[in-house]
């Protein structure tokens, strides 16, 4: 069979998989918040692999997009009173009207792109703040969505955006929009030349990225009814995002997977078992994986990586 549909077959085997086990999960293991976090991870960490995996560019200030998300979901219910399900895809949109305004910082690139990224995110998250907005987005005191709350149905809203996260991912990894993107990122000139829109190319991945990461926080927004600006803006989603990526292996479907499966259950063992230790032993094991693994755990499977979704 030629690789490329045997990726294909592996790849959409690897989405039914994932997607009903997270269905089935809450019957048989009674902590629906852990899993509703990696289910949240995942998706993350798969958005960003759009535009960091098939573009090489990392977005430290990712964590912005997820805020957005939040937020305009939440006021649209709140203030609006828009439909919970529209809501969120609308916070997914205003996310993605967010990508549009940033996309100059795409003239970056390296470290200069990540710390303009990083301080996008922090300006709106000081916008969201500011107490002299709190008519509409609370300010420094949070937001309450109880009358809307629901934790089934949000469940059941973030298995759908981590199941459509993982088809983009697969889309990507298999179509010639794909392997242009790559291409892009190995050689952007030479890309050009060869005839890829670079621009285009580069603002469809950063755009859909940004939708995915709007659609988390409007669905995280949901299940957890209350929450502040610092929660929903808080850098470590973007770090723990970028480290599953890393970890896993950057540009396939399985590598974010892999990452945030192992990293987030190491997290969620480490700190319970010894919260005493459990940074100290978090970031060596990071370091460790890093420094060892490039490349991430992918790389472990060289042989047969090329089927690799």
């Amino acid at each position: 069979m030629h690789k490329k549909n045997a990726r294909l077959i592996i790849g959409m085997l690897l989405i039914v998989i994932t997607t009903v086990l997270f269905a089935i999960l809450p019957k048989i293991y009674n902590n629906d918040f852990l899993l509703f976090n990696l289910m949240l991870y995942i998706a993350l960490s798969e958005g960003l692999n759009l535009i960091y995996g098939f573009t090489g560019y990392l977005p430290f200030g990712y964590v912005g997009f997820f805020g957005t998300g939040a937020y305009s979901a939440s006021i649209l219910i709140l203030l609006l009173h828009v439909g919970v399900i529209p809501a969120i895809l609308l916070g997914g949109v205003t996310a993605s009207a967010v990508g549009i305004i940033l996309t100059p910082l795409l003239r970056l690139s390296g470290a200069y792109f990540a710390i303009a990224n990083l301080a996008a995110s922090q300006a709106i998250y000081y916008i969201i703040s500011n107490p002299h907005l709190e008519n509409i987005t609370q300010g420094p005191y949070g937001i309450m969505l109880s009358s809307v709350y629901n934790a089934t149905a949000s469940y059941n809203a973030m298995l759908f955006v981590l199941f459509f996260s993982l088809v983009l991912v697969l889309f990507f990894r298999q179509s010639k929009f794909g392997l242009s993107l790559l291409s892009i990122k190995e050689d952007s000139i030479t890309a050009s030349v060869a005839g890829v829109n670079v621009v285009l190319a580069r603002t469809i991945a950063w755009l859909l990225s940004a939708f995915v990461a709007g659609l988390c926080g409007g669905v995280f927004a949901w299940y957890t009814s209350v929450f502040y600006p610092e929660t929903v803006f808080g850098l470590n989603i973007s770090i723990f995002a970028i480290v599953f990526v890393l970890f896993g292996g950057a540009s396939t479907l399985l590598g974010p997977l892999v990452g945030a499966i192992i990293l987030y259950g190491m997290y969620n063992f480490i700190g319970i078992s010894t919260p005493q230790y459990f940074q100290l032993i978090y970031g060596f094991l990071i370091i460790v994986f890093v420094l060892f693994l490039p490349d991430g755990v992918i790389s472990l499977f060289k042989k047969v990586r090329k089927y690799v979704p």
